[in-house]
């Protein structure tokens, strides 16, 4: 019922700047929090940052001052701008968002994830 799709994963070397976007689609009323994680093979998911439909933001210590989250909420979309990138920033990245799909009580919420999209650093 709803896709997210994301894009800007890619190959940068240490010190350059990515920008991930997230794009949703299908049956949304609207969405509550969006957020972007990122993961490593093998290992758990871990919270990059997250953003409310208000626009407050929170991050993780990792990336505080080097990362920015947005989104627009008239395209249903989610960025992150990655600068200063650094080798431990390689992951598969992953956007999530909480959606409320119809508008009839008592709006339920849903959350959905993206199939992710790779970024590596190189030193």
């Amino acid at each position: 019922q709803v896709q997210l799709v994301e894009s800007g994963g890619g190959l940068v070397q240490a010190g350059g700047s990515l920008r991930l976007s997230c794009a949703a689609s299908g049956s949304i009323f609207c969405i509550n929090d969006m957020g972007w994680y990122r993961q490593a093979p093998g290992k758990q998911r871990e919270l990059v940052a997250t953003i409310t439909s208000g626009g407050n933001t929170n991050y993780a210590a990792s990336v505080k001052g080097r990362f920015t989250i947005s989104r627009d909420n008239a395209k249903n979309a989610l960025y992150l701008q990655m600068n200063s990138l650094k080798p431990e920033d390689t992951f598969v990245y992953y956007c999530r968002a909480d959606v409320v799909i119809s508008a009839s009580y008592p709006h339920m919420q849903y959350r959905y994830w993206g199939q992710g999209t790779q970024v590596t650093v190189s030193s």
